[in-house]
């Protein structure tokens, strides 16, 4: 039996198999609301019987976006968009595949472009706004610093990661992924690149991690035990001196003391100097490592495409799940494809059927289709 479509328990919430689809930032929001375009994006990839999806990296509040197009949760407004999309994914889509959501704060990378119009920083004076970090430092050198948080940034912040949750929750999502990667606003105050304060925020490892714990910790405390609370980590900066793999085994084992649900391990994203070599399951050494010394229930991510070698990293004990993007948005039948090659079933839509391949018939079940 393959690994890949066997089930998988994150606390409550069973998977039906262990393909994740990870959260794909798709800056086409309507000054944060959920609109048709996510509706036809989120609607094509649940129909692909992956195990869960998680919607893209969501800001907790205006602030905290990293484009004008970026997703967000942080209003009535907001909750009653996203609840549109999901209420037609459930009743006329009928995809019963369960949901997660990202919720992040961009921190110094926020006020930033569309990719396709270039992803720099937008001056105020075009219509950008004044990032928010644990230190003044920019992103880049040619970037405006953004204004270092004061102890009234930081409760706020982390009350809007709260409100964001409670909206999710009522919404109808299952899951919720605190956003600790990539550079944003978690990630810097883990990584001494961005943080440099000398309160009790900075300085040693411990320091760094208070705020982010403390997120996570009022975001766990405020939901249900029914809704698994996980993580995405950055486990590597990929820059001497930055935040590495030690600390993030360290920061696993806190938050698995907290009850953390699962931890996706992505890297990099703090800094232009990354020495960053992408390469075929390049992350999975580091999910690895967070897997065998923190116990949390880890996902890989990054550049696992082939279906065997996704069956291959759960068969050598490296995941315990397989987290994919770009190879869904290049082809949204992935797990249906894998499953044709690895043998397992998958289940799809009626409407459908009429696409098993000849010689597999049991891809779907024992569909019977009529012609007239």
């Amino acid at each position: 039996m393959s690994l890949l479509f066997s089930p998988f328990a994150i606390g409550p919430l069973t998977l039906k198999n262990r393909i994740v689809i990870a959260p794909m930032c798709q800056y086409s929001a309507d000054d944060g609301r959920a609109n048709d375009w996510h509706l036809v994006h989120l609607g094509q990839l649940m129909q692909s019987d992956a195990g869960l999806l998680v919607i893209e990296a969501t800001a907790v509040e205006a602030e905290g976006r990293i484009t004008p197009g970026c997703l967000g949760l942080w209003s009535d407004e907001h909750e009653t968009a996203l609840g549109r999309v999901i209420g037609a994914l459930r009743t006329r889509v009928g995809a019963t595949m369960p949901l997660a959501i990202q919720l992040s704060h961009a921190g110094r990378k926020a006020s930033s472009r569309r990719p396709w119009d270039g992803g720099m920083q937008i001056p105020l004076a075009e219509g950008g706004w004044l990032a928010q970090a644990p230190s003044a430092l920019p992103h880049l050198p040619t970037e405006l610093a953004p204004r270092e948080m004061g102890a009234a940034d930081l409760a706020r912040v982390q009350q809007a990661f709260v409100a964001a949750a409670l909206r999710a929750l009522r919404i109808g999502i299952e899951a919720i992924e605190v956003h600790a990667a990539h550079g944003y606003l978690l990630h810097q105050f883990l990584s001494p690149i961005a943080n440099q304060r000398t309160d009790e925020y900075g300085g040693s490892a411990e320091n760094r991690m208070r705020f982010p714990l403390a997120v996570f910790d009022a975001v766990r405390a405020a939901m249900p035990a029914s809704v698994p609370v996980g993580v995405r980590i950055s486990a590597t900066d990929w820059v001497d001196g930055g935040w590495d793999i030690e600390q993030s085994v360290a920061f696993g084992r806190a938050l698995r003391a907290r009850g953390c649900g699962f931890i996706d391990v992505s890297s990099g994203g703090i800094s232009p100097l990354q020495k960053l070599k992408p390469g075929p399951g390049y992350q999975v050494g580091l999910a690895e490592r967070i897997r065998q010394d923190t116990g949390l229930p880890t996902m890989a991510v990054g550049l696992i495409t082939e279906p065997e070698q996704a069956e291959a990293i759960l068969a050598e004990g490296r995941a315990d799940m397989v987290a994919m993007a770009r190879a869904l948005l290049f082809n949204p039948r992935w797990p249906w494809h894998a499953a044709a090659k690895l043998g397992a079933q998958v289940q799809a839509p009626k409407q459908y059927w009429r696409s098993q391949p000849q010689g597999l018939a049991s891809l779907f079940g024992e569909v019977r289709i009529g012609h007239r």
